[in-house]
């Protein structure tokens, strides 16, 4: 049974290739709209949604789709639209806890079955000074990513510490959706199921 991604996220795609599962990548189409609290709950109905959306398009196979907010307090930081947004955000987590959180859903388009979970991970930044955020920002690096900044690349600087799954921040905590895959009948690392 194929594995299909719904996301074009580099950073989801290594992840589910370091996990061993082979798949073909068919990102959804969704118009996201304004986030709705609570915001566990949003997350995964948006996951929800985009499996939904691919499975329209291909129908046969197991869909995965992920959604990962980035929570400053009730604050939702999403992806900058411009240098300057960027800077904000940066200056904004700058010496604070925020949280990460992702809705996973997995769905099996021939049982028509659905699996979903969520994942939350807090994150502790350092004090920044402004030229860290300024020389950070020209690397371009946050161009992409929710709240600005990219753990596993120089964003991993800013961070001290993590409560929570690594992955997660990453955009696919792997354990999770591994319990999820193999619910839906795909095998990773040799099983099936739970």
């Amino acid at each position: 049974m194929n594995v299909i991604l719904a996301s074009n996220s580099p950073r989801r795609a290594a992840l589910l290739r370091q996990m061993g599962v082979s798949f073909i990548v068919a990102p959804s189409n969704l118009e996201e709209s304004q986030p709705l609290q609570p915001y566990r709950k949003w997350v995964q109905e948006l996951a929800k949604l985009k499996a939904a959306a691919v499975k329209e398009e291909s129908p046969d196979g197991v869909i995965l789709a992920a959604d990962t907010m980035v929570l400053l307090k009730d604050l939702v930081l999403g992806k900058p639209r411009d240098d300057q947004e960027a800077k904000e955000m940066l200056l904004s987590l700058s010496g604070r806890v925020h949280q990460v959180m992702t809705g996973i859903c997995v769905l099996n388009s021939q049982t028509e079955e659905i699996f979903q979970d969520v994942e939350m991970t807090q994150v502790y930044f350092r004090i920044l000074t402004e030229r860290e955020i300024e020389s950070y920002v020209a690397s371009g690096e946050p161009q992409d990513k929710a709240g600005a900044y990219g753990i596993q690349g120089l964003g991993g600087l800013f961070v001290e510490r993590i409560v929570g799954c690594y992955y997660n921040v990453m955009g696919l905590p792997l354990v999770k959706t591994m319990r999820l895959l193999r619910k839906s009948g795909v095998t990773v690392l040799g099983e099936t199921r739970g």
